[in-house]
């Protein structure tokens, strides 16, 4: 701002030129700069009064905007603040294929002391010790005053537990909140489920970490925060699960099996519908693992995919189905089957010494079992080839089924491949898999020729599966299959309407030292139905079984585990929505009768 002399020299002059008094000049000039410094000086004091209130309105606005949303949320307890990733707590849950819950979360509380604050420790350790009978009071007192400032006493309580604990009154007695994994049904479908346990441990959570089955496969699936609210879907169906298990414990029962294993799976997907292995256990109160003896002794031992046994005859399609792939035979052809048969210083026999011979069609070959009528097939096809057919059935790789033990469970396979070996495989001995292996081979056998990939997750989309046989050998093998029931060894697997097909397998189980074991047998019955449509394969395992109705123990797969699949055929089928279907016999069959 320019600044303005009180006393111009100009104007004074002017001023006493006309006789004017030149003080006024003085006094007007400096009312006009105190009339400007008025102005600024009052325009300053309104740009702060703007400021200040605008700084103001912002605060209070802010304050305000964050009462309204504490006022619009649920309160919750204080947490001090922590350098490390908060505990993963959550867990999706696991549904059956129609959306029935296998698993799930439900909330519970641990139990913690703070020994700084316990008022009567001695106290507090008597009256824990009567809550739970498993805990030693003078353990828990050394615990409480050894010099540590925290500790757990109980991962998991009851709501009775809780209050009892509540009501000792001690503030050095605290609750966790939990979540905890729940089987509400128990033992069904233990195997698959498998179990989990407690990982990573806080005060306010602890991580739900599967421990086996499928629970441990899909360990990260079911621990991702991002799907924590979309369940893992599996195949099985409860129903039918419970029907299966069922079935199988009478039958075990009444053939005096050490254990069992049965696995309902479709042909055309590979869908495993039901699975179940016996003896079982609660996954909600799961069993340690064993550290000594034999591990099938343990109800934790999954038979079905861990249980890995010389299948026996049920080997026996699989060579017959290669040899009329190659082209090698026909249902029709007649093959030498005069026993016994030796190779070099080996002696091939059947079952109790029978002679089927001296030459059977390959239709009889599977019906009424040869092992000589199989060892001359297997011969043609030759070892190599042999190898190829089998490893393409996926019988020399461990399942792919989501389940954490199927990894561990390689098949058995010889060291070299001899012509000896070729010849005992094709009857499924020497070499060994599990009854999941036999159930995807089957239902590749039976699908028409298409290659199956056993899952425990329902599918959403057709298989994609490479091609192992024509459709017509397909056909033509589970024809023959078909006349193992209605003509051979599985007569007692006939269900009315359902055309069962299959294959009997007897394999006795090898001694420590060497050899077998001719009182212990691990007897299989593997089949499909409807045979004319075939929709499913059944495998029934029994462990040791004896059947003693009859004069003397029989120890075959045709008097056990065919009756019980069987059985497990008759009550499921109906379940998974066939209809029985009535036979049309020829007309030379038919009797008229006049009313």
């Amino acid at each position: 701002m320019t600044r303005i002399p009180l006393r111009p020299l100009a104007r004074i002059l002017d001023a006493r030129t006309k006789g004017e008094n030149p003080d006024a000049i003085e006094r007007e000039n400096l009312r006009l700069r105190h009339e400007q410094m008025r102005d600024k000086s009052r325009g300053r004091a309104q740009l702060r009064l703007v400021v200040l209130a605008l700084c103001f309105f912002s605060a209070y606005g802010l304050i305000g905007a964050r009462m309204a949303m504490l006022a619009g949320t649920q309160p919750v307890e204080p947490r001090s603040a922590s350098t490390r990733n908060d505990i993963e707590a959550s867990r999706a849950d696991i549904l059956d294929r129609n959306g029935r819950v296998l698993a799930t979360n439900m909330l519970t509380h641990a139990l913690y002391v703070q020994t700084r604050d316990l008022v009567d420790p001695a106290h507090a350790a008597q009256e824990l010790a009567r809550i739970f009978p498993d805990l030693d009071a003078k353990t828990l007192l050394r615990r409480f005053t050894d010099g540590r400032s925290f500790l757990w006493v109980r991962r998991v309580l009851s709501p009775e537990q809780m209050q009892q604990v509540h009501e000792i009154g001690d503030p050095g007695l605290l609750f966790g909140p939990r979540e905890m994994r729940l089987y509400p049904n128990g033992t069904l479908a233990a195997h698959v489920l498998g179990g989990t346990s407690f990982g990573a441990e806080g005060v306010a959570s602890a991580e739900v970490i599967g421990t086996a089955g499928i629970e441990r496969y899909e360990d990260s699936r079911l621990r991702d925060p991002a799907q924590a609210n979309t369940p893992l879907v599996t195949s099985l169906d409860l129903t039918v699960q419970t029907t299966v298990e069922e079935v199988l414990q009478t039958g075990m029962t009444m053939m005096n099996a050490k254990g069992g294993a049965a696995i309902l799976m479709d042909v055309n997907t590979g869908e495993v519908v039901s699975l179940a292995a016996l003896p079982t256990f609660d996954p909600n109160d799961r069993p340690a693992n064993p550290v000594s003896g034999d591990p099938s002794d343990s109800p934790l031992f999954n038979r079905a995919v861990q249980g890995i046994y010389e299948l026996g005859s049920t080997f026996k399609i699989f060579a017959v189905a290669q040899a009329m792939e190659l082209g090698l035979v026909t249902p029709d052809t007649l093959v030498d089957a005069n026993a016994p048969m030796r190779w070099g210083k080996f002696k091939i026999n059947e079952f109790e010494g029978h002679n089927y011979g001296p030459l059977l069609s390959v239709a009889d070959v599977i019906a009424k079992s040869s092992n000589v009528g199989t060892a001359h097939i297997a011969l043609m096809i030759g070892g190599e080839r042999q190898q190829t057919f089998l490893r393409s059935l996926g019988l020399f790789d461990a399942s792919p089924v989501e389940l954490a033990e199927a990894r561990g469970a390689k098949p058995l396979l010889p060291k070299r491949w001899a012509d000896i070996v070729t010849i005992t495989a094709s009857y499924g001995h020497g070499v060994g898999g599990s009854p999941m292996n036999l159930a995807a081979a089957y239902a590749t056998i039976a699908n028409g020729g298409i290659k199956v990939t056993p899952t425990l997750l329902k599918r959403t989309s057709p298989m994609q599966g490479e091609r192992i046989i024509s459709e017509e050998t397909s056909k033509l093998s589970v024809g023959m299959m078909r006349r193992v029931v209605t003509e051979g060894t599985a007569s007692m697997g006939e269900v009315p309407g359902y055309f069962v097909a299959g294959k009997t397998g007897t394999a006795e189980k090898p001694k420590q030292g060497g050899g077998y074991d001719r009182d212990r047998v691990v007897n299989t019955f593997a089949c499909v139905f409807p045979a004319n449509d075939p929709k499913y394969v059944l495998i029934v395992t029994l462990d040791e079984p004896t059947e003693n109705t009859g004069p003397k123990p029989r120890r075959t797969a045709g008097w056990t585990a065919v009756p019980v699949a069987a059985e497990v055929i008759r009550r499921t089928a109906p379940l998974l929505g066939l209809r029985p279907q009535v036979e049309v016999l020829a007309p030379d069959e038919v009797t008229a009768v006049k009313p």
